[in-house]
């Protein structure tokens, strides 16, 4: 398994003389006007194909097409027959499948199980242009329209996949896509390097069912394989041990090498001491040539604890730097799971996204109105991946913990193509961002410490020492940006890590001074320990410094701005109390929040692992392991987001119920200090056997508990 490897542009173009088309065509007339007679590749979406970068279909395209591949796309495909699938013809290497941008459940139904009434990514945006679990459903209608031809699948909704995973919406554990959508490969992460290769690899003849050596790729083997005869194979029973699996290496250390062979007077051998260096080589070397099984498919869907236990596993072995192979049973073959990819360098990260994309729909859609491409068509990624770790997310598992980051060079010039090809633009850039608007640019001190850690998030508990959180480069960036003829504003969309902002004064001055558009989103997503440290994220303590200096600055630059804090309800670890102090806070702070999240478990994320399992993967996983309640009752759920929105009054009789029933009623009234106006008929009602409760008296969730 390559660890340094070949660079994106060093591949010689498969077509050398294939120009950039206008857009890739979705029709044979339009592969007609481009002169072809076939696609080498066909990628399949469940998003309407907008040719910008902020889109997989596009992105992903247009670096094939840079290394000489004809793509052709099939946008939204009718599902109930194979025809649609069709419609360009037999591709000469494969199918790349994706569900689009979003899972595709996430994408149908809300966080009560309910199907959405609209889709951003869709023209007009019409609900119901994809099947539930599209992966799956594209993949085998591309096999049944051409049997033979290999099928790809990757993107988020595969990535997170792809190992047995708990399904929220069907409540209970699912194969791994791989099984049931019978695709050839899985590609996990950002999938540049290990389409490319492959790409050229299968130009090239060699058969798919050959190429079992790409990062980031899953496949289905038989239950003895292995790559070859050094390869081991360890039981991942054996490695659920508290805080790292392995020693941390201390990559300074210097000891020195004895070479000399010679026996003591004794007759005895010398003891060679080894070099530290050397240690750490010969320990990536064996872990290399490591699998490590994880608890079957089978046995998953029958004991929650072992489903914590495979999360936990799972999360661990994610640095490209020390990452074993992973392969879990589903039946009588296993899923296999390469080690993830290797990140890109800048180099790499500028030349994917200095593509000639048309920066627009494609043409078919007209006038159609697709809300996602009015939200980004103004923004410029500048980065990808996040170290936060927090576990509610599915960032980290499909794009990593190592940041990604653009040249300045690049986003400059992306900039000027966005006010030289888009007559709309009218000076506004509408973020410079990523996953985290701050992470940019920020690693680990030196490669070494990188590729050894294990932790699951540099900043949690606290940022980690080995950190490097300048915000220097950003500020530089910013500069630049704000420079350019035709650029009137430059606003901040992405969410910001307050605990890294508060590290760089001058990052904040420079953001409240220039960048903030009135208003500021920032998570800070609860106020309690409880379900802050299920949750992985800072103590309130870190928002509140940040809110001051945000203040004072915005004040120094003479503007009236406020920040907009966003919050999850129903959490794992978040107790009825925990979401009524919440709602003080949110009171005695004058905050209001329109739109509240409730916690929607996704597929391999952590937060998803203690809700279905009720365990702590964050610690040592067993049967008399840290219990994690979680709010799942419908009633329980719908208190928690109605106390996020304790000034609605719509949601007023629901609050007052719950603080009549814990003996809180001196929380319901007119004054500062209450949560929600008086309702005298609810406060008639008596409570027997309860005696008062003095303020601030602890609440449980007894009225939900099973």
């Amino acid at each position: 398994m390559q660890t340094d490897p070949r660079p994106l542009a060093s591949w010689p173009r498969h077509r050398p003389k294939l120009k950039p088309a206008p857009f890739f065509p979705m029709s044979r007339k339009e592969m007609d006007a481009l002169g072809w007679d076939s696609c080498d590749i066909i990628l399949v979406t469940g998003d309407a194909y907008l040719d910008h970068p902020s889109f997989g279909m596009a992105l992903i395209g247009r670096l094939l097409e840079s290394q000489g591949f004809r793509v052709g796309i099939i946008s939204q495909p009718d599902w109930l027959s194979a025809e649609p699938f069709r419609a360009l013809g037999k591709p000469n290497l494969y199918f790349g499948v994706t569900a689009g941008n979003m899972d595709s459940m996430i994408n149908r139904y809300t966080a009560d199980r309910k199907p959405r009434s609209d889709d951003a990514y869709t023209p007009d945006a019409a609900p119901a242009k994809r099947p539930d679990r599209a992966v799956t459903v594209y993949a085998q209608r591309a096999r049944e329209a051409f049997p033979g031809v290999p099928v790809i699948i990757g993107s988020i909704e595969a990535s997170l996949r792809r190992i047995a995973h708990y399904d929220y919406w069907s409540d209970k554990v699912r194969r791994s896509v791989l099984p049931d959508s019978k695709a050839d490969l899985l590609i996990f992460g950002s999938a540049e390097r290990a389409l490319v290769e492959l790409s050229h690899r299968l130009a090239a003849g060699e058969p798919i069912g050959e190429i079992r050596d790409l990062r980031g790729t899953a496949f289905m083997v038989k239950r003895d394989w292995l790559p070859d005869a050094d390869w081991s194979e360890i039981d991942s029973l054996s490695l659920d041990k508290p805080g790292r699996v392995d020693p941390h290496p201390d990559p300074y250390a210097m000891e020195p090498q004895q070479t000399a062979t010679a026996p003591n007077a004794d007759g005895s051998l010398p003891v060679q001491i080894v070099p530290a260096a050397a240690r750490v080589a010969a320990r990536k070397a064996q872990r290399a040539k490591t699998v490590v099984r994880l608890a079957s498919f089978e046995a998953v869907s029958e004991d929650r604890v072992l489903y914590a236990h495979n999360s936990r596993v799972f999360h661990l072995e994610s640095n490209p730097g020390n990452a074993r192979a992973l392969r879990q049973t589903h039946g009588e073959r296993d899923v296999w799971l390469n080690p993830p990819p290797i990140p890109l360098t800048t180099e790499e990260m500028d030349y994917v996204f200095d593509a000639p994309f048309a920066r627009a729909p494609h043409p078919s859609y007209g006038k159609a109105r697709i809300p996602a491409w009015e939200m980004i068509r103004f923004s410029i990624n500048i980065m990808r991946g996040c170290f936060g770790g927090c576990t509610f997310c599915s960032i980290t598992e499909h794009e990593g913990r190592i940041i990604q980051s653009r040249s300045h060079e690049s986003i400059i010039k992306e900039i000027e193509e966005i006010r030289d090809k888009i007559p709309e633009f009218k000076g506004h850039i509408s973020d410079l961002g990523g996953p985290t608007a701050n992470m940019y640019r920020m690693a680990c001190k030196t490669k070494e410490i990188e590729s050894s850690c294990r932790r699951l998030s540099c900043v949690y508990p606290g940022v980690c020492e080995n950190l490097n959180t300048s915000h220097d480069s950003l500020i530089e960036l910013y500069r630049k940006a704000r420079a350019i003829p035709g650029v009137k504003k430059i606003t901040i969309g992405s969410g910001l890590r307050y605990d890294l902002a508060v590290r760089s004064p001058e990052y904040v001055k420079e953001l409240v001074t220039h960048h903030v558009s009135g208003l500021l989103k920032i998570a800070p997503e609860h106020t309690e320990e409880g379900p802050l440290s299920k949750m992985m994220k800072p103590g309130i303590g870190s928002f509140e410094r940040f809110r001051k200096m945000f203040d004072k600055y915005s004040k120094e630059a003479g503007k009236t701005q406020h920040l907009v804090p966003y919050f999850i309800a129903a959490h794992p670890g978040t107790a009825d109390e925990d979401m009524l102090n919440l709602a003080l806070w949110l009171k005695q702070n004058n905050f209001r929040p329109d739109q509240v999240q409730a916690f929607t478990p996704t597929p391999l994320a952590m937060a998803t692992a203690m809700y279905y399992s009720r365990k702590n993967p964050l610690r040592k996983v067993s049967q008399d392991s840290e219990d994690v309640e979680t709010p799942r009752l419908a009633k329980q759920r719908r208190l928690h987001k109605a106390l996020l929105r304790y000034h609605d009054p719509d949601n007023h009789e629901l609050i007052r119920e719950f603080l009549v029933d814990i003996n809180r009623r001196d929380l319901i009234g007119n004054s500062p200090h209450q949560l929600v106006p008086r309702a005298s008929a609810m406060l008639q009602r008596p409570v027997p056997g309860k005696a008062p409760q003095r303020p601030g008296s602890a609440v449980k969730n007894h009225r939900f508990r099973k």
